[in-house]
């Protein structure tokens, strides 16, 4: 080997403090063992420079830079290091380096496992710059499918927050014996909505005795303000690990249930719930404002009743003032228990009694009996007159063939007979399926009017947006009042149906045990009810 006596090198060594290096030797050794190798070529030395920083980011390193730097101010021309991988691990600070080597600059790196000059080949340091950069590529990849299969399967892939441990043997995360409890009932007194943070780390820190958990250097001391938020905001004593902007369902033992950890976000000011929830709501979609035209939409807030000590949910509808060209004074809510009493009030003026549907059955279906043999008179005479028309054209058409009639005739007569053989054609189809259609929607109407209410009040969310859909096309909101036009074969019902009622009440007609006088009196309001049908003979009249 040539020799190093006009060669003043730095030695440096490094080596990183994010624990990505594992395996890397200490500081002290690679020292060591560069010190043996200076001693061995007789290098000089001029200075020991050493650092805990990692090199996988480009001028981080403050020890580094400033090596470079006095090597370009001339106080040293080379550097003695353990490897070359711990002067760089990047591309950016690797390609200075092997720039200040090429020009001289720098004119020996003295590793141990060799030595680079100016002049040699240039391929050969970038391969082992490239090796060193590939490292870091390639830990970075093994640490995150490290961490991506721990959050998979439900463990916290860094240190646990004070309650819980790091178990170090299966690598879980399990209870804190001590801490525990304590932070339960930190969680416990907070959800009372009573205390602030200050004043849950004030009771914690001097009447329970809670320290920060015990490390070999730090720890066991009192928490502070800003530890305590971090315990009220962490949804990890829920079950769930929030890492890297995602959620994932925890495999520990929750401290809390995600209701309470609702509730204390609630406590603490925060708008609605930290996860996303889908509200389903019963009458958006089809009610409207009556100012502005424009569609009513709903929206859930939660609110925090302390005298419940409950998250409460509260529903509200209220216009989107959305409508072009529109303006809308309309500022205020409903909330949703007022909307549906105003809609079940509704609903009460077109109940009728189970009673009264029986009874309107039973006329229906004796008017159904008569209907069917009405149709089949009306459709045998309504085939007759199809037949006989659509003969008057096959004649026209016949004579035209002939030629006893000229064209201008034939196109006169020909539009006119086929516009009645498709409007007969349009009446037999209305014939075949009047009574059907006519029973069908009547014994709905009957139906609704009898069960609607019940209904509404016991159903579902889908439940109480058919009745109402059922009960009216268009409701409309204003200034807090909900304004229903109901279809108008429910306003016939409800119009036959009150004076009949006030009879029926009158009566007594509903107990049981009736005397002859009260039997009478049924018939007689049953054939008032029967009249009423009878005055509305057709369905499509009634009720259509």
């Amino acid at each position: 080997m040539e020799s190093k006596e006009k060669i003043t090198y730095f030695l440096y060594a490094r080596k990183s403090s994010e624990g990505e290096e594992r395996q890397v030797q200490s500081i002290d050794d690679q020292i060591k063992r560069a010190k043996k190798l200076a001693e061995d070529y007789g290098l000089i030395v001029k200075e020991i420079l050493t650092e805990s920083h990692s090199a996988k980011i480009p001028g981080t390193r403050p020890v580094f830079n400033s090596m470079l730097e006095r090597i370009e101010k001339g106080e040293a021309n080379g550097i003695l290091c353990w490897q070359i991988n711990r002067l760089s691990r990047n591309p950016v600070d690797s390609g200075r380096v092997q720039w200040m080597l090429q020009q001289g600059i720098i004119k020996s790196i003295q590793t141990t496992d060799g030595e680079r000059k100016p002049d040699d080949n240039a391929v050969l340091f970038s391969v082992e710059a490239g090796v060193s950069n590939q490292y870091i590529i390639d830990l970075r990849k093994n640490i995150k499918r490290g961490l991506e299969s721990k959050l998979e399967k439900g463990v916290l892939p860094c240190l646990a927050p004070l309650g819980y441990v790091n178990e170090p043997y299966e690598r879980t995360i399990v209870k804190d014996e001590t801490n525990f409890p304590l932070v339960r009932k930190a969680w416990d007194i907070m959800l009372t909505g009573n205390y602030s943070p200050r004043k849950v780390l004030e009771i914690a820190t001097n009447e329970w005795g809670l320290r920060t958990r015990k490390t070999r250097k730090l720890g066991c001391k009192p928490l502070s303000l800003s530890g305590m938020y971090k315990i009220f905001n962490n949804p990890f004593y829920a079950g769930i690990i929030r890492y890297g902007g995602r959620e994932y369902a925890g495999s520990h033992a929750p401290m809390i249930t995600l209701e309470e950890f609702d509730r204390v976000q609630v406590i603490l000011g925060k708008k609605g719930k930290p996860r996303s929830k889908t509200y389903e709501f019963s009458f958006t979609g089809f009610m409207q404002c009556e100012e502005c035209g424009g569609f009513i939409t709903a929206e859930t807030k939660t609110k925090f009743v302390k005298k419940t000590g409950k998250l409460e949910e509260y529903t509200y509808y209220r216009c989107t003032r959305r409508k072009k060209y529109m303006t809308c004074s309309q500022r205020g809510s409903v909330n949703l228990e007022d909307l549906e009493e105003q809609i079940e009030k509704e609903l009460e003026k077109y109940t009728i009694l189970p009673e009264f549907r029986q009874w309107a059955l039973e006329i229906l279906n004796e008017w159904n009996d008569k209907e069917v043999k009405d149709r089949t008179t009306t459709y045998k005479t309504q085939q007759q007159i199809m037949n006989d028309t659509q003969k008057q054209l096959d004649t026209l058409t016949g004579m035209r063939y002939r030629g006893l009639i000229d064209d201008e005739e034939y196109m006169r007569e020909k539009p006119n007979l086929q516009k009645q053989i498709a409007r007969l054609k349009q009446q037999l189809r209305q014939t075949e399926s009047r009574a059907e259609q006519c029973l069908e929607l009547t014994e709905q109407t009957f139906n609704f009017a009898t069960y609607a209410r019940h209904a509404f009040v016991n159903g579902s969310i889908q439940d109480k947006k058919e009745i109402l859909s059922a009960l009216c096309s268009n409701p409309l909101l204003n200034n807090r009042k909900l304004f229903i036009t109901a279809e108008k074969w429910f306003v016939r019902v409800r119009e036959g149906y009150i004076p009949l009622k006030a009879e029926y009440d009158r009566l007594e007609l509903g107990k049981e045990g009736l005397t002859k006088a009260q039997k009478d009196a049924c018939a007689s309001l049953r054939t008032q009810w029967w009249r009423w049908g009878e005055s509305n003979p057709r369905a499509n009249e009634t009720f259509v």
